[in-house]
């Protein structure tokens, strides 16, 4: 896994700011979103998976039926860091364009 330094508080506010749903929950970020149906929220789980998998960071995704919640922190620090935001803006862009 990459290893990137802690955001800031201020960091994370602005960061969240630029976000889609996006809230701080802990010591990570969460987001949740509803799919018009279960194939189209796979669709983003697979779309998601390939992004983080390129990015060698990966969120904690839970899907029930329709309903796609993630959650981003980086382990290796022990937070919320810019790979989170950054991949909360990629897992936005999936939403996007299947939601």
């Amino acid at each position: 896994m990459n290893s990137s330094p802690l955001l800031t508080e201020d960091e994370i506010t602005t960061g969240l700011a630029r976000l889609t749903g996006w809230r701080r929950q802990g010591e990570m970020i969460t987001r949740t979103a509803e799919a018009a149906d279960f194939p189209t929220a796979i669709r983003v789980v697979a779309e998601v998976a390939e992004v983080a998998e390129g990015m060698d960071h990966h969120p904690d995704i839970d899907i029930r039926w329709r309903r796609l919640t993630f959650a981003l922190t980086t382990h290796s620090a022990d937070g919320v860091t810019d790979l989170d935001l950054r991949l909360a803006a990629r897992i936005d862009q999936a939403l996007d364009r299947q939601v």
